[in-house]
């Protein structure tokens, strides 16, 4: 880049990172840079931007700094535009960014995207009826302890404390959920299925546990986000799969990181985003 350019940005001040100065320090090291943010949006008490809105305004490019979640609905409302999404990670674990530029901050993404280290792509989603998962879906009653992780993110002490018996409770009893179509897997189904798309299909992991002491630890392992800590079975690499629960209840699902309504039977297929997204590094 040899002339500023105008860019927006969605901030999420609720995500994991990004406060005030946070923001702020991000926002001067745009600057630096060249990518002047002429509007800086304030997401969820202000409305995404539609294509329409960035295209009357001339621009291209629109930044995020938010978690997966507020990512997600950006690209979703975003789906179609000709511009793209430069994703910078503003959340607690920031998966989708790590897919799209490693480990890098901010700071060395932007920097990448001035250098011309960057390049437009258009990767590979998970998708369940209206639902699209960036960066992985989780299904089945252990998707409980996601509402203990918005309660801690609140610092909503006595939620938390019911949210936690709640998921105890629901991972332990909840209907396990079966890979049907095809058939993988154990017998007795799983109570947490993780599903994380890929170059050119999805992969599919069971987790289970033997015990309480097993479920809570596996509780604790999805507030983290970091699933590979629980035993789990590796179910394989599917471009479509039918998920089934074994007593005819609704399955829970949480898209990146979000909860949304399920139904006793899941197809889940290989999908592509619909709008261009910013990658950094060796493709």
């Amino acid at each position: 880049m040899t002339e500023p350019q105008d860019i927006w940005l969605v901030a999420n001040p609720a995500s994991g990172s990004n406060d005030d100065d946070a923001l702020n320090a991000l926002s001067d090291r745009c600057e630096r840079a060249g990518l002047c943010l002429t509007r800086k949006i304030a997401f969820p008490d202000e409305d995404l931007p539609t294509p329409a809105e960035l295209d009357a305004a001339g621009i291209g490019t629109i930044a995020v700094f938010a978690g997966d979640g507020t990512i997600n609905a950006l690209v979703t409302a975003l789906d179609g535009w000709g511009g793209a999404v430069l994703v910078l990670p503003g959340g607690t674990m920031n998966l989708l960014s790590i897919r799209l530029h490693g480990p890098r901050s901010s700071e060395e993404i932007v920097d990448a995207v001035v250098t011309g280290d960057a390049r437009r792509v258009r990767l590979s989603t998970v998708r369940c009826g209206d639902h699209m998962a960036l960066a992985g879906l989780l299904a089945g009653p252990a998707t409980a302890w996601g509402d203990v992780r918005e309660a801690m993110r609140d610092l909503d002490v006595p939620a938390m404390v019911g949210e936690t018996v709640e998921a105890v409770s629901e991972s332990t009893e909840g209907a396990h959920v079966h890979c049907s179509e095809p058939a993988a897997g154990r017998a007795e189904g799983y109570p947490l299925l993780m599903l994380t798309p890929e170059d050119g299909n999805f992969s599919v992991k069971g987790y289970y546990a033997e015990g309480i002491v097993d479920y809570a630890r596996q509780g604790l392992a999805i507030l983290r986000r970091n699933f590979r800590e629980g035993p789990h079975d590796d179910l394989g690499n599917f471009t479509t799969m039918l998920a089934t629960s074994d007593n005819g209840t609704a399955i829970p699902l949480l898209v990146d990181g979000e909860r949304q309504d399920g139904a006793a039977q899941l197809r889940f297929t290989l999908g592509a985003c619909g709008v261009d997204l910013i990658a950094t590094g060796a493709s």
